[in-house]
């Protein structure tokens, strides 16, 4: 059994949805759980959607980019008449009517999860149908039936009995009949509403589900040749790492590397499910594996990673006393209660420095908790730079540029700069 997984690039409009459907066709033999991520860049969209809603703005406007940008791949796909579609305008009212009612006081995570997620369910249905129409013949189903989380909104725990027991005792009976499509990113709590596992977790679903079935490989389908050694949109010249183990895999996922989500490697790592990145654009291109190497490191080349939009947030005592103990108690307590993932971090006797992704209303809510006990200084629109590997003749300046840097970070395996 295989686990594919399309994101957002690789449904983006009509053409590439039709591409996705060249390359399933092409596996219909194999028992095969496709999971597809919101289309395009949708997600920023909904999110958009969420913000206006949570500040009690209009936001009709949105919404109606939100069912302009499916209708017109929906017509592209199928033509004007696509009355076959109705349970993607099902989903929209159903969209529309969670809009119309007050979630506001549940707090911004809650509503994002009963939002945001539309966004995965219109996406998964259009790809199905127009499949069906077009000989790929598939199942659709509904990953929040599936994938069970604790109540952590927008970034879910998942609950693995559950789950495991779900998914290998129904799921799996559905997928050794037919091509199945699923969604990726989103499930559901004990209480029955939605959960997402966090920005960009539909690699991690697919670990998920290829854990649960016992898969005998999860793909990830991607824009780019594989994995490279940076981004090539950033660097001039990038190497394809045609193999990297499940151990460095891990530690580029941790300091922010794209192509692969942080959670994804620990569900494969147990079974030794390897991962295959590949191009949608080049099928026939052997891209990466991640497979398991034990302690072994096989990436010989720098890796470069680079994070925008980073927040320092630095924290220091009243009264000049050292940050101890209590303090960093104190400190990593509000911060797991908020939900923040630090980058970075680095402490003298007297302060302490963090770097974190600008996540606006978690961030607002750590500093209320902290403002009381500590001078704050924030520092805003910066880059993590993240040198994976660095060799002795490093050279920053065709990333860095004319960037300053202020502060630097170093351990056995990487590099870290903040820029600004």
């Amino acid at each position: 059994m295989l686990v594919f997984k399309f994101g957002g690039a690789s449904v983006k409009d009509a053409k590439s949805v039709r591409n996705v459907a060249s390359i399933l066709a092409r596996y219909q033999k194999e028992q095969i759980l496709v999971v597809v991520s919101a289309m395009g860049k949708t997600t920023n969209l909904m999110e958009s959607l969420v913000d206006a809603y949570m500040h009690q703005r209009d936001f009709n406007s949105i919404l109606d980019e939100v069912k302009s940008f499916h209708r017109a791949i929906i017509s592209d796909l199928i033509g004007p008449n696509s009355q076959q579609f109705y349970e993607v305008e099902n989903l929209f009212i159903e969209l529309e009517c969670a809009l119309d009612t007050d979630m506001v006081s549940s707090g911004y995570d809650f509503v994002y999860d009963q939002i945001v997620p539309y966004a995965e369910l219109i996406s998964t249905r259009i790809i199905s149908h127009y499949l069906n129409e077009n000989n790929v013949t598939n199942r659709w189903l509904d990953a929040r039936n599936f994938v069970v989380t604790s109540s952590h909104h927008r970034r879910g725990r998942v609950n693995w009995d559950t789950t495991q027991n779900l998914i290998s005792k129904r799921a799996k009976k559905l997928i050794e009949k037919q091509l199945t499509i699923t969604q990726g990113f989103i499930g559901r709590t004990s209480e029955n509403t939605t959960s997402t596992l966090g920005r960009e977790g539909s690699d991690y679903s697919a670990a998920i589900f290829a854990y649960c079935l016992d898969a005998s490989s999860v793909t990830i389908w991607k824009d780019v040749p594989g994995v490279m050694n940076g981004d090539p949109k950033r660097l001039k010249q990038t190497t394809l790492l045609p193999d990297i183990s499940f151990k460095e895999a891990i530690e580029l996922a941790y300091y922010g590397a794209s192509v692969i989500h942080p959670k994804t490697i620990q569900p494969l790592l147990k079974k030794s499910i390897p991962l295959y990145v590949r191009s949608f654009l080049d099928e026939h291109a052997p891209g990466t594996i991640v497979q398991d190497h034990g302690l072994q490191s096989v990436v010989e080349v720098p890796c470069y990673i680079v994070k925008d939009n980073q927040v320092v947030i630095s924290l220091s005592s009243k009264d000049f006393a050292f940050i101890i103990e209590d303090n960093l108690s104190h400190i990593f307590s509000a911060l797991a209660s908020c939900g923040i993932q630090i980058n970075l971090m680095q402490n003298t006797a007297i302060s302490f420095t963090i770097c974190v992704n600008n996540d606006a209303s978690r961030i607002e809510k750590f500093l209320d908790l902290v403002s009381d006990t500590y001078l704050i200084d924030v520092s805003n629109d910066l880059q993590l730079l993240t040198v994976f590997n660095p060799s002795d003749s490093l050279d920053f300046k065709e990333i860095v540029g004319d960037k300053t840097q202020i502060l630097e970070h170093r351990t056995q395996n990487a590099l870290q700069v903040i820029l600004q």
